[in-house]
Formats: C-alpha cells, sequence, structure tokens
C-alpha cells in the first residue's frame, strides 16, 4: 500500500486531546489520544504508533510530519510556564504595567487587567542607553549584569528576557548582556526582545519577549525530546510547525521563538475551515473551533482567514481589545477565551 505513496502524518497537541491524522495516497485515517500534559511527546508517539499500525506502516515511512499544538497559549492562560524574569533599561522597570497607559474600559474603577507573566519582583534594570536611531548614549554596565545573576539564582529563575530601549535599534546591548548573563548562569533560557520582536512600540516588544521566555523552557524542552525519540524511532522525513501565522516553521526556529506556536494549532484550524469555505463557495463565514481547554472563532471573507501583527493572550475583558497581553507576531486574527469543552465550571 506504500510504495510509491507519500506518507503525510499531521499532530495537534491540545490541552485535553491529541489528534493524529495520518495520508497515505488517497487513504487517510484518523486517531485521538488523551495528551500527557508533562510528557507532551509521549500522546504523540503513542498516537502515531497507534495510526500507522493501523495502516501497516512504521515512523520510517513518514515523509512529511506536520504539528500543531496549542502548548504555548494553554501554558500562558493557564498560567503553566516558567518563572520569568525581566531585565530592563534603568528607569523602564514598570513597562509592562504602565503598557500604552490606555485603559479597554474607561469607566471601569475596578479593572481587572491580566497578570504579568514576569512578576514586578522578577523585574531588574541595568544602566544602559541606546536613542531611537541605534546610537550609544550610555555603555553597557556590565558589573551591574553580572550582579543580576546571584539575585536570579536565588529566586530560581529559570528563564530571562532583555528588553532594552531601542535595542530593535541597535542589539548590541541585549546580545553582550545575555553573553554575560549566559557565562554566570548557562543553564538558564534567554530571549533577547531586538531577536524576537525587533520592532519599535516598547510595551508590545518587551509583552512579546517576556511571552517567549515564559514558554520557552516547556517548548524547547518538548521539541526536544520529540526530536530525540523520533530519532530513535528511525523517523527520517521532513518535520515543520505550524506558526501562528498560519505558515511553518522548523523544529530550530520553533524552539528559539515558541511564542510564534501561541496559536499555532488554531491556525491550522482556520486554514482549514478557509479551504472548507472555498470548496463550498462561501465567501463569508464564520469558524468555531472547540477544544477541550479553549475555544476559538475566527472570520474567513473570500476565503481568507482574517490577519494581524498583534494578538492578546488571555483577555481579561473576553471581548475587549486592550485587555490581553499584547503579542507582536503575524497570527490569524480570532477571538479566543479560556473555556473549552473539558473546562470544569464552579458556582461560588
Amino acid at each position: 500500500m506504500l510504495l510509491g505513496a507519500e506518507v503525510r502524518l499531521a499532530v495537534d497537541i491540545g490541552g485535553t486531546f491529541t489528534d493524529i491524522v495520518l495520508d497515505v495516497g488517497q487513504d487517510r485515517r484518523t486517531r485521538k489520544v488523551l495528551t500527557t500534559p508533562s510528557r507532551p511527546e509521549q500522546a504523540v508517539l503513542d498516537g502515531m504508533r497507534l495510526i500507522l499500525a493501523d495502516a501497516r506502516a512504521h515512523i520510517c515511512d513518514i515523509d512529511v510530519f506536520i504539528h500543531g499544538t496549542t502548548l504555548a497559549t494553554n501554558a500562558i492562560i493557564e498560567r503553566r510556564g516558567a518563572k520569568t524574569a525581566l531585565v530592563a533599561t534603568q528607569g523602564f522597570r514598570d513597562v509592562l504595567d504602565i503598557g500604552t497607559e490606555s485603559r479597554y474600559d474607561q469607566y471601569d474603577l475596578a479593572i481587572d487587567k491580566p497578570k504579568a507573566l514576569a512578576p514586578r519582583s522578577l523585574r531588574f534594570t541595568v544602566p544602559e542607553r541606546i536613542d531611537a536611531h541605534g546610537a550609544v548614549r550610555l555603555p553597557l554596565d556590565e558589573a551591574a549584569v553580572r550582579a543580576l545573576a546571584p539575585e536570579l539564582r536565588a529566586h530560581n529563575v529559570e528563564s530571562v528576557a532583555f528588553a532594552f530601549l531601542h535595542s530593535y535599534a541597535n542589539p548590541e546591548h541585549e546580545r553582550r548582556a545575555a553573553a554575560i548573563l549566559k557565562e554566570e548562569l548557562p543553564a538558564i533560557w534567554v530571549t533577547l526582545s531586538s531577536a524576537v520582536c525587533p520592532e519599535i512600540r516598547e510595551y508590545e516588544r518587551t509583552s512579546t519577549a517576556v511571552a517567549n521566555a515564559y514558554v520557552q523552557p516547556l517548548i524547547d524542552g518538548y521539541l526536544t525530546r520529540m526530536a530525540e525519540a523520533l530519532q530513535v524511532e528511525q523517523f527520517r522525513g521532513a518535520i515543520y510547525l505550524v506558526t501562528s501565522g498560519g505558515g511553518v516553521t522548523s523544529i530550530e526556529t520553533a524552539q528559539r521563538f515558541p511564542v510564534r506556536l501561541v496559536e499555532s494549532g488554531p491556525a491550522g484550524g482556520a486554514i482549514f475551515a478557509a479551504q472548507i469555505a472555498a470548496r463550498l463557495g462561501e465567501t463569508r463565514v464564520l469558524s468555531f473551533d472547540m477544544g477541550g481547554t479553549t475555544a476559538k472563532i475566527c472570520l474567513i471573507e473570500k476565503y481568507q482567514p482574517e490577519t494581524s501583527r498583534v494578538f492578546e493572550v488571555d483577555r481579561a475583558a473576553r471581548f475587549l481589545k486592550g485587555s490581553g497581553l499584547p503579542v507582536r507576531i503575524p497570527v490569524i486574527e480570532m477571538v479566543e477565551i479560556g473555556a473549552g469543552g473539558g473546562s470544569i465550571a464552579r458556582v461560588g
């Protein structure tokens, strides 16, 4: 059955279930297994073995492996990410709290904002300054960076985001600070705002860097274990991960920039819904994706889902822009709430 046929496997890890689809020529098979949250790769491997056994195939027969997941967004919504610290330019410790100085509900005196991924107690600053043209106004205080290591170690910090003023114009201070910190703490994960989001707008860039740092240990560890397990199983095909914008990327890039996977699974669902809309000739479609942990809605017009350069995670007010944590990445625009089919509601 496999002779001459391309074998394609797709996996989508959700908070509750892991779905597997196998295409062998014109033959398509599906399987659904429970997600294993502590080690997500286990559910992937178990599901792969089951579906490949159905098709009398082996992992070494797979030509293309496409992978989508909501692990990153679920970690943020459920606050299951790494203990994360932020290092900013001196005087800019509270960028995450100040935000854009706007309120999503102007008249709500008890306004509820989402909790920052890096608490104020884990936000630090060092003397340095680069202007908007990339010129150094104040050299980086390398001794101040080294002095952070004992504090980070004492707080058991796992991941650090560097977000210096105007680093999009000149990333040298961030790069040097990261190199110094890695010398002192080799095992720590480091995210540079100039790498993950090299764009103007201090709040959005800082928020994106912190979100990347927050989910990086989880996603990096998972992808590393999965790649090693596939190698043991003699997998020889190509692996692609679906990004939040509906494109694909490599494991290596996903490990460096896991924030780009925040809407990975839902983005794949929106792309599929757009294809169904095109087959049916429907130019205005609302897609609904009910997962076990979250539920997503996307507007599709003229067979294309809405796209954006900014996405808000974990909105405090369900339908109000500005009430969530901004992540500045290419993304398919959708409304997402942290209540899925497996959610349990309680009345207090």
